[in-house]
């Protein structure tokens, strides 16, 4: 790539739904596929998510939210501390009469897993929001596929999708849980990504829209492991991250739980610093001690003549994902959080991996 990057924001939602079909219990997370014609990931399994419009932090949407839930926040509480952006990287100005991020971004999360998967994450206007409980996804309405492409056409139509059935996007449903930043050279089109987890207490009706998304499954995240290294899915080295980071808790009350109990942590959002190896490569993370937080790796990737196992044996301070093949990754992991689930476990297969495939 010649110049600087573009960045376009997006958001995320990872839909951990209540699982009681049959072994093994828990919870089950949402990916999608997405069709071989896309240009971004085409083929991988993703969670549903998309590009930021302005639609989603449009003033429109105030008037909808009333009288019970009042701008600026509608509710969610303080705003949580700002983390501070990743140097070199720059958005454009925001309209002052702009819905705040926090909110625009989970309204973007809502209406792009309509979009795609036929979902909607939405609350009767009347409700409360306060609940201990994980949410319940709303049953599509009549015509659903009319709703979906005039959506598609033009995003402000969602706020009339929303008006029509008298309810809200469910913004209190989605917790934040963190971000990534597209590294250098992975794609030409590159995103800063907010990561949101919802958690609903029974898995919703999925209706791919069959052009950018063809096929989904409801895997736990072992399942999700276990697929991606059998090369049945292929998933990007964030979303394989954070299904191991979701590995961590046993059932979704404690998923639950968890997001109830840290609503003003920073969430942490990351750009891999890609390093190439004679070999292969490893994205490397904040907190690694070979992590250089600054624009000089906005743009490049960094690179050593040593073998990817020679870094992976040195390394005593560790945050990273080391890329073996396209079905075959590992996760290096000592740094420790403040909460138990903060990060992933140390994740290495290459020796039972090598063998079955």
């Amino acid at each position: 790539m010649s110049g600087p990057s573009s960045w376009r924001r997006a958001a995320t939602v990872m839909l951990a739904a209540g699982w009681s079909h049959g072994s093994p219990a828990g919870f089950r997370l949402l990916l999608l596929q997405r069709a071989q014609n896309q240009r971004f990931m085409p083929g991988a399994h993703v969670f549903p998510g998309g590009v930021l419009d302005a639609a989603d932090s449009s003033p429109d949407w105030v008037s909808l939210f009333a009288p019970r839930h009042t701008p600026p926040r509608f509710g969610l509480g303080p705003e949580p501390p700002r983390q501070p952006s990743f140097p070199g990287l720059f958005h454009g100005d925001a309209d002052g009469a702009a819905l705040p991020d926090d909110v625009a971004l989970r309204i973007c999360a809502i209406r792009e897993t309509f979009e795609e998967a036929g979902v909607l994450l939405l609350r009767p206007r009347d409700s409360a929001r306060a609940s201990q409980e994980p949410s319940i996804a709303r049953s599509p309405p009549a015509g659903l596929a009319d709703w979906r492409s005039r959506v598609r056409s033009d995003p402000r139509c969602f706020l009339q999708l929303c008006a029509h059935l008298d309810c809200t996007p469910d913004i209190w449903a989605l917790h934040d849980w963190g971000g990534w930043l597209t590294p250098y050279g992975r794609s030409s089109r590159r995103f800063d990504t907010t990561f949101l987890l919802c958690c609903l207490r029974e898995t919703p009706r999925v209706e791919p829209d069959l052009a950018e998304v063809v096929g989904y499954k409801w895997l736990s995240p072992s399942e999700a492991t276990e697929c991606f290294l059998s090369k049945e899915i292929w998933l990007a080295p964030p979303q394989f991250y954070e299904v191991r980071r979701l590995e961590n808790f046993a059932s979704l009350s404690a998923l639950y739980r968890f997001c109830l109990d840290h609503p003003l942590e920073v969430p942490e959002k990351w750009l891999p610093i890609v390093l190439l190896t004679s070999d292969g490569s490893i994205h490397l993370l904040p907190g690694d001690e070979l992590y250089v937080k600054g624009s000089d790796f906005l743009e490049k990737n960094m690179s050593i003549d040593k073998k990817t196992e020679e870094i992976v044996t040195e390394g005593k301070v560790v945050n990273r994902i080391v890329i073996h093949s396209p079905h075959l990754y590992e996760i290096y992991m000592t740094l420790t959080s403040k909460s138990e689930h903060g990060y992933p476990k140390s994740y290495t297969a290459k020796k039972s991996c090598t063998a079955r495939l």
